[in-house]
């Protein structure tokens, strides 16, 4: 059997140790010192919080979101003016009295992404896209606001030459 410790069962025999600082004193206080440690600002994982990749390209911004187990169906993507709004749900496995768990360490539930963009956004032209687990975005920039090169030379003037000059 592998080295696998029952949830719960680790509490029990950590309840009968005498341990100050403990979870007993934790407990009886409310607070966790090492809480602010966990991610998303001292909440444990108990929801679902995809992270999310965001670039900006000469032509676009690209939104990049791991969400494995969402499925394309419970994501909604909307564009307010310039306010990128993301959200979606990763539904929970069903648990059968028949099975017993090791570990429960996944995260479910509901999620909401909201993004400000920059003035110049093509929202006309916005494209999404899901494959294995990944959401990629894109906003695409309108063309008057992408940079554009400028050509040196036309109406250059010579420099005298200064051999001439002086002959």
């Amino acid at each position: 059997m592998a080295n696998i410790t029952r949830r719960g069962q680790r509490n029990e025999q950590m309840a009968n140790e005498w341990r100050p600082l403990g979870s007993r004193m934790r407990e009886l206080f409310g607070w966790d010192p090492f809480a602010e440690m966990a991610p998303y600002g001292g909440e444990a994982l108990t929801e679902f919080q995809p992270r999310f990749d965001v670039k900006e390209t000469t032509n676009a911004y690209v939104f990049r979101a791991d969400l494995p187990g969402v499925e394309e169906k419970d994501v909604d993507i909307s564009l307010t003016g310039n306010r990128l709004t993301i959200s979606g749900k990763r539904e929970c496995e069903e648990r059968r009295d028949d099975e017993r768990y090791f570990a429960y360490e996944c995260s479910y539930g509901s999620f909401t992404r909201a993004f400000t963009l920059p003035e110049g956004i093509d929202a006309d032209h916005v494209e999404a896209d899901m494959k294995n687990g990944v959401l990629t975005l894109t906003v695409p920039k309108r063309p008057e606001t992408q940079p554009r090169k400028i050509a040196l030379g036309g109406n250059r003037r010579e420099a005298p030459d200064k051999t001439k000059a002086k002959a």
